[in-house]
This record gives C-alpha cells, structure tokens and sequence, in this order.
C-alpha cells in the first residue's frame, strides 16, 4: 500500500469519525424506540391488571386467608411427621436395640477415624519437629567445622609468619653479630 499524504489521512480520519457517529446515532435511536415499545406494552398490561384486580379482589382476599390458615397447619403437619420418624425406631425393644447398636457403632467409627487424624497429625508435627531440628544440628556442625578450619588456618599462618620473622632475626642478629666481630678485631 501507497503511503498517504497528510491531506489523504486527515480526509480518511474525518470519514472514519463520520461513519462511527452515524452508527452511534443509529444504535441510540434503536435503543430509544426499544424502550418506547417496553413502556407501551408495560402501561398497557398494567391496566389489563388493574382492571383484574379490581374485579377479583374478594377472591384474592379469600385466597389469602385461606394460605394463613393453611401454612401453620402444614407446619405442624411437618413437625409432627419429624417426631414420628424420629420416635419410630424406638417403638418396640427390637427396633430400639438395633437403633442403639447402630448408633454404637457409628460411636466406634466416627472415635476410630478422629483417632487416626489426631494419629496423622502427631506424626505430621513430629516430622517436621525432627527436620527442624535435624536442620539446626547439620547448620551448628558445618558452622563448627567452618569455625574449626579457620582456626587452624589462621594458627598456621601465624606460625608462619612467626618462624619467617624468628628467621629474619636470627639472620639480622648474625649479621649484626659479624659486623661487630669484624669491626671489633
């Protein structure tokens, strides 16, 4: 593609900026007449049941009492049946019996499985207690070693340097001890 002048790009901005305006123009009247139709029709169904309000209000009165009445006899209905299920197994010593065994055993089960997480859970603390602690004892050894190598290196470098400087004395106090000896005799 041919590069364009300034010119031909400032005419292609100004057309592109048309074309977006028209079309957000185009989408606000749409959205516009979306609304208008929804109001409309909302106005429109609402008188419908304004009107069938009107005509039915002792009915829906009576339908409302009656749900007053109705729901806490449900409620008791429910309740009621809640007992009787629960009371059920308990009604001959048979029944009672193996209720109890059951429950018994689901006891032993339910103490059985907290034992074996407590059990996982001390295992898992005394793990990491004994890398923790593992951890510390490798770091105190290899830092006593560190400590040890470099107090013998620094011993023998000062035995070095020691015997260098016993050397050099040795060698000066000769040294001396001939100059002497020559200028004495």
């Amino acid at each position: 593609m041919a590069t364009q002048t300034p010119t031909q790009r400032k005419a292609a901005a100004r057309k592109a900026a048309a074309t977006r305006k028209r079309n957000a123009t185009a989408a606000k009247a749409n959205r516009t007449r979306a609304a208008a139709k929804r109001t409309a029709s909302t106005g429109a169904s609402t008188a419908q049941t304004g009107t069938q309000a009107g005509a039915f209000t002792v009915e829906a009165v009576a339908q409302r009492a009656e749900r007053a009445v109705l729901i806490p006899v449900g409620a008791a209905l429910v309740a009621r049946d809640s007992v009787v299920e629960a009371a059920k197994p308990y009604t001959s010593r048979d029944t009672a019996e193996r209720e109890l065994t059951k429950l018994q055993r689901q006891v032993r089960t339910d103490l059985r499985k907290f034992e074996r997480r407590g059990t996982t859970a001390r295992n898992r603390v005394q793990r990491e207690v004994k890398k923790a602690r593992t951890r510390a004892e490798r770091e105190l050894r290899q830092r006593r070693t560190q400590a040890t190598r470099l107090v013998k290196r620094n011993r023998r470098e000062a035995e070095r340097q020691v015997k260098s400087v016993r050397r050099d004395v040795e060698t000066q106090i000769g040294k001396v001890q001939d100059q002497v000896a020559t200028t004495v005799s």
